[in-house]
């Protein structure tokens, strides 16, 4: 039995702040300097240390989330915790021993130029086991255009391509998201394996607990003056922000909070800095934001059971976290008058009341729910109302043409999806006037869905319209018949919003995080996922998936030290889910 949490840890003052950036500067230079087998033992360590504390880092986290620690709905917590910072680690581990050794960073044969002459590299699967773990799924990553195929292999690892004599430390702060564990360790990581920085993280008050876990799991950094865990509320990060011993920012949290820091207050000073292009902040900043994730259904030959499995899908896209995520489902977006419309509308509906309510745990999320959903008529609630607890929501045939819909632009951040039609039952029309929509309308650059049916695409305009459709989207992550956050979970494939905005019209943010073949960040623009219409077995992030929990577990472990020993226990447990 796992002890109760202790509390919180309280705002750390300000001489300790001074404390640990005059360490932090003191370090960073030998930091950058050091060589690949010191950053290869200490990489290790972390793993080692994060393996020990994921048990109870996901006890704590359940207990603040409300959720059965015994539960299948605490895989949320393994899944999202534990396994994708271990994983990022391993695999980190594995591109400085390439680099150790000689060997090409990202290896040629994964680099292949398009016809248009667009290069994409092939991440994943990465190993053999994790084309068995998941088998059907594939990933790329598209650079810029322009980009060739040559400079794509001798720029990944640029860091490591500067003789160790010309780098300079460098102070990152880190300011840390609030809903999902794993996101603060594993942007503390890239920042320090992939770019060579020294950091302080600072936590979000939301999840300040999973400071000292962080703090155990990472003591060598620690002791090293590496890194330093510092925690408080928002002045205490303005504080950090205007620091003069912090030399750049990266933050995964809010569009709002970003602006503060970079342009000030709301209001007409604000507004002639953006013009002149003069923020105020003169730092360098990078940022995973918000946003409204579209889930574009392209019509098609759907059978009653294919059309179950993407309800159920699109399902899990909303509930986990409690649809705390900024890669959450947030608007289906369907072809006007096509058939399977409503169906799918009702297979979505039909999951979510299997799914129970979840705890409102994160700040405001009942106002952002009251304002979405009673400006809309025709609300369908579902799941009954307990005290801290949100019903989920879903806001049926929202208006295209409506400028000011909040739908389109409002992050929900609780338990609304809604849903609009467009176009025509027509793919290949569909499809184009879901990219020009999701484009031009819908808020956010970070992730998309785009289900389509294989039959589909044996037509050759309509396979034409969706690779156009992936090629226009302005997204980081375009995810094809499955959910985006395979692209946070993958640990290979860069997480980011699409490089198109700009500091004045941020978006969903810039810059890149995970990325752990190290490709050069101004050379990449998406990345594309692709997995089966329906998948075999259920997947674990499924909402009621009766032994998730176990393979959250046991994947842990697997992503420490994969084993073909360890494949047996996790196959049979996704097969009986």
């Amino acid at each position: 039995m796992v002890a109760e949490t202790s509390p919180v840890p309280q705002a750390t003052l300000r001489p300790a702040l001074d404390a640990a950036l005059a360490r932090l500067r003191a370090s960073a230079d030998g930091f950058a300097k050091s060589a690949l087998d010191e950053r290869i033992a200490l990489a290790r360590r972390m793993l080692d240390g994060y393996l020990a504390i994921a048990e109870e880092s996901v006890i704590a986290g359940c207990r603040v989330k409300g959720i059965d620690p015994e539960s299948p709905l605490a895989s949320e917590e393994w899944l999202a915790g534990p396994t994708v910072v271990i994983r990022n680690l391993r695999l980190l581990i594995e591109t400085m021993e390439r680099i150790k050794a000689g060997r090409p960073v990202i290896d040629p044969s994964r680099v292949e130029t398009l016809p248009d002459g667009r290069v994409r590299v092939k991440v994943f699967p990465p190993s053999g086991f994790d084309k068995i773990l998941f088998g059907g799924f594939s990933a790329e990553v598209w650079m810029q255009p322009g980009v060739t195929a040559a400079e794509v292999i001798a720029r990944a690892g640029a860091h490591y391509q500067t003789p160790p004599a010309e780098r300079k430390g460098t102070i990152a702060l880190v300011l840390g998201a609030g809903n999902v564990a794993s996101i603060p360790p594993t942007d503390v990581i890239y920042k320090m394996f992939v770019e060579g920085k020294v950091c302080v993280l600072k936590m979000n008050p939301v999840n300040a607990h999973v400071g000292p876990f962080i703090e155990r799991a990472f003591a060598t950094a620690i002791e090293r003056g590496l890194l330093a865990v510092v925690y408080g509320a928002g002045d205490d990060g303005a504080y950090l922000v205007e620091h003069p011993e912090v030399d750049e920012i990266h933050i995964t949290g809010s569009d709002k909070t970003h602006d503060l820091m970079v342009w000030g207050p709301p209001g007409p000073e604000r507004e002639a800095r953006k013009r002149k292009n003069e923020p105020l902040l003169k730092k360098e900043i990078t940022s995973e934001l918000g946003n409204v994730s579209p889930v574009i259904v392209v019509p098609g030959p759907y059978t009653d059971r294919e059309l179950a499995f993407q309800g159920e899908s699109i399902c899990a896209a909303i509930a986990n976290n409690a649809s705390f995520n900024c890669n959450s489902a947030k608007l289906l977006v369907q072809p006007k008058g096509w058939e399977g419309r409503d169906k799918l509308r009702r297979a979505l509906a039909a999951s979510l009341a299997r799914v129970p309510v979840r705890k409102a745990y994160y700040p405001g999320a009942e106002d952002r729910w009251k304002q979405l959903v009673e400006s809309h008529p025709n609300v369908e609630r579902i799941g009954s109302t307990e005290p801290g607890t949100l019903p989920w929501a879903i806001i049926p045939d929202v208006d295209p043409e409506k400028n000011d819909e909040k739908c389109f632009h409002m992050e929900p951040w609780c338990s609304v999806v809604s849903e609009t039609a467009i176009g025509s039952a027509d793919p290949v029309a569909f499809l184009d006037a879901a990219v020009k929509f999701c484009n031009e309308r819908v808020w956010g650059t970070l992730s998309a869905t785009l289900i389509v049916h294989p039959a589909s695409l044996k037509d050759p305009k309509v396979a034409a319209a969706v690779d156009r459709a992936i090629r226009e989207l302005r997204y980081g992550t375009v995810c094809v018949n499955h959910w985006p956050a395979l692209g946070f979970a993958f640990g290979v494939t860069p997480w980011g919003g699409h490089p198109s905005t700009t500091l004045a019209d941020i978006q969903s943010g810039r810059g890149w995080v995970h990325n752990t073949f190290m490709l050069n960040d101004p050379d990449i623009e998406k990345v594309v996922i692709r997995g089966p219409l329906v998948a075999k077995p259920k997947p674990p992030w499924f909402a009621g998936h009766k032994t998730a929990d176990r393979i959250g577990r046991r994947l842990v472990k697997m992503e420490a030290a994969p084993s073909v020993g360890r494949l047996p226990g996790l196959i049979w447990n996704a097969l009986r889910g």
